[in-house]
């Protein structure tokens, strides 16, 4: 099941809206930027209640 959550780009700012798998308890990959198509890494994790938490950091600071 893909969640729609709304994240921010760390290297220009801009909102942008992504899937995540919430059937995967935890996970990490990279995602280019809509906007500026610098390489985002992703880290989602899954709640108890199978709510989505992510966190998302530019590709050398992950």
């Amino acid at each position: 099941m893909l969640e729609p959550v709304q994240i921010h780009c760390p290297y220009c700012g801009e909102p942008m809206q992504i899937l995540v798998d919430a059937s995967v308890d935890s996970q990490r990959y990279i995602e280019d930027c809509q906007v500026c198509c610098c390489p985002i890494e992703v880290a989602v994790a899954i709640d108890d209640e199978g709510v989505p938490h992510v966190d998302v950091a530019t590709e050398n600071d992950g």
